[in-house]
């Protein structure tokens, strides 16, 4: 069956505390991600995710006088803090299970306190995908059941 290591992205996109909202922004915007570990050296520190950027990013209605600029906001200032994380050893379904609960978009992977992987919805989807692919293939098809005498 799977696994939270068969299934988490390995390939970590990461953002220091000291970085702007800009640079996540950017970093978000070229990886295709919504989701950014937050780290300081080999620590996770944090987490920011496209909710944080957008929310702490003023609005373009308000004129250039009072808007605050994605440039003059550090990571720091906006990511949270106390991050849940999952052990790579962990059950996926209660992965799954504390994403739906949580309602939270994503989970840092660790093993042995450092930073592994990051596992996402978007994880889940592609499980979720592939079960009931599999579930389909399994099923008879609708032809099947048709009776060849009946017009």
């Amino acid at each position: 069956m799977f696994s939270i290591e068969a299934i988490m992205s390995t390939s970590l996109v990461t953002m220091p505390p000291s970085a702007t909202l800009a640079e996540a922004r950017t970093q978000m915007q070229e990886h295709r991600i919504h989701h950014l570990p937050v780290t300081d050296g080999d620590s996770l520190v944090g987490l920011v995710t496209l909710t944080n950027v957008l929310a702490a990013t003023d609005s373009f209605l308000r004129d250039d006088k009072h808007r605050i600029h994605a440039n003059d906001i550090l990571v720091d200032e906006v990511m949270v803090k106390d991050v849940a994380t999952v052990d790579v050893n962990a059950s996926l379904r209660q992965a799954a299970l504390f994403l739906e609960k949580h309602q939270i978009g994503c989970l840092p992977v660790m093993s042995d306190g450092q930073l592994v992987g990051i596992i996402t919805e978007t994880d889940f989807v592609a499980v979720a995908i592939n079960l009931l692919e599999q579930l389909e293939s399994e099923e008879p098809y609708e032809d099947d059941f048709d009776d060849p005498d009946v017009a």
